[in-house]
């Protein structure tokens, strides 16, 4: 089907825009008289490590974490896959030999620290007198109750031993240079991987009052460790960070931009709506719906053809039985809502190419969508209801599965809107 061999083709230009090999070679530091190290986390890492290699013209050592099959195979930097979302032994591990290097780096020394979504769950360090086991239930309750991800790594830099700036702190005096892939709204350094090397404005009330939000009473371990705050994360302007900085290499507005560039060269109008998108998922969805169904019916705010082309990360509450997927649900209540209105077209992705728990990058929907899951004994309700909009795509042949994509600039959406009776060619 052509239309949805476009949308493809504008995911694939946004995967394209962010990854590590087009982005670093612009960005790199000059050598140090001293060694480089190089650090890392997020579902980028490894690619990045491997794209720094490949121009960086000294030796290098280091250690980044990635999340289990996006390993790249790297010379001079060690790669550690681990788990994500949930954290795991090996992000303990990986993060404690990142500490242990940067603990050893003198003021003639550079660190270069690769960054991309993900990181939090990989760089797993617990704070002292916490336990992994702490992590993972913490981590979990948030995931479920639908905490949007700045209140999550909130949280998450409160418990740890190397995030919210500790990550840099630590290399003082070396020269810290981070290179970033965004994956949240707003691009906000603090946020991406949970800022290990970036001044943390939060504070242990904001993370006590992020539980409180959303009713976590526990595990008693890591309520109390936040009730006691110790020792606060690295706040702008501490002086273990003057000497480190941080770039912004690709994000999500970026990637927008490429997909609009291939729309635009289809002879369909790219209407970008934004790159920091939040919300619950079926409830983007629903709004979604009502603009694209104003175009199709009024012609406004925008002529059709077009295509409203947006980012960022909404959530989803699960009350099912399903694994849930932001992109899978928005999409499956996009298309409820549509209720089959002709002309209209949609695909959802995470650029990640894994949508929650599930191997698929995302899904597409078509006019027809509705008409093939009843067909095949599929009740579209139910699958939104239950959560499990992976099973609904699944069984009508239309998930999108590209595999690991080595980057992430966060969510892809595209709602492509055509004249009535008007297909493309």
């Amino acid at each position: 089907m052509p239309e949805r061999a476009l949308l493809q083709s504008m995911f694939q230009a946004a995967v394209a825009a962010a990854t590590p090999a087009s982005c670093i070679p612009a960005f790199l530091p000059r050598p140090p008289k001293g060694r480089t190290f190089v650090v890392g986390a997020g579902k980028a890492a490894a690619a990045m490590a491997k794209a720094l290699e490949d121009v960086w013209p000294g030796p290098l050592q280091g250690i980044v974490v990635t999340r289990y099959g996006h390993g790249v195979p790297c010379r001079q930097v060690k790669v550690i896959e681990a788990g994500h979302p949930v954290p795991d032994l090996n992000g303990v591990k990986a993060a404690a030999r990142m500490m242990a290097m940067m603990d050893g780096a003198g003021k003639d020394d550079l660190v270069i620290a690769l960054i991309s979504g993900g990181g939090s769950a990989l760089l797993s360090l617990p704070a002292g007198g916490l336990l992994l086991s702490d992590k993972q239930a913490i981590n979990k309750a948030l995931l479920r109750c639908g905490a949007p991800i700045d209140e999550i790594n909130c949280v998450r830099k409160h418990i740890s031993g190397i995030k919210g700036g500790q990550l840099a702190a630590m290399a003082h005096p070396a020269r810290v240079v981070s290179l970033v892939i965004s994956d949240v709204p707003g691009d906000d350094l603090a946020a991406i991987a949970s800022g290990p090397t970036v001044a943390d404005p939060t504070t242990f009330a904001d993370a006590r009052a992020v539980l409180a939000r959303y009713g976590i009473d526990g595990p008693q371990p890591i309520v109390s460790h936040l009730r006691a705050a110790l020792e606060e994360t690295p706040k702008p302007g501490d002086p273990r960070l003057a000497r480190s900085e941080a770039h912004l290499i690709a994000s999500p507005q970026r990637s927008l931009l490429a997909a609009a560039d291939i729309a635009r060269k289809a002879g369909i109008t790219p209407i970008i709506l934004g790159d920091a998108l939040e919300g619950e998922a079926r409830d983007v969805g629903i709004v979604m719906a009502g603009m694209a169904r104003h175009v199709a019916v009024h012609g406004q705010p925008f002529p059709s053809p077009c295509v409203l082309i947006s980012g960022g990360e909404t959530t989803v509450t699960l009350r099912g039985n399903g694994k849930g997927g932001r992109n899978v649900e928005f999409l499956l209540s996009l298309a409820v809502k549509l209720g089959g209105q002709p002309g209209i077209h949609a695909l959802a992705g995470d650029t990640d190419g894994i949508d929650g728990a599930e191997e698929a990058a995302g899904a597409v929907i078509a006019p027809c969508s509705l008409r093939r899951a009843r067909e095949a004994g599929i009740d579209p309700v139910a699958s939104l209801d239950n959560n499990d909009a992976h099973t609904f795509f699944r069984m009508i042949g239309d998930q999108i599965v590209t595999g690991p994509t080595l980057t992430n600039v966060n969510d892809f959406r595209a709602v492509l809107v055509l004249p009535e009776g008007v297909r493309l060619s």
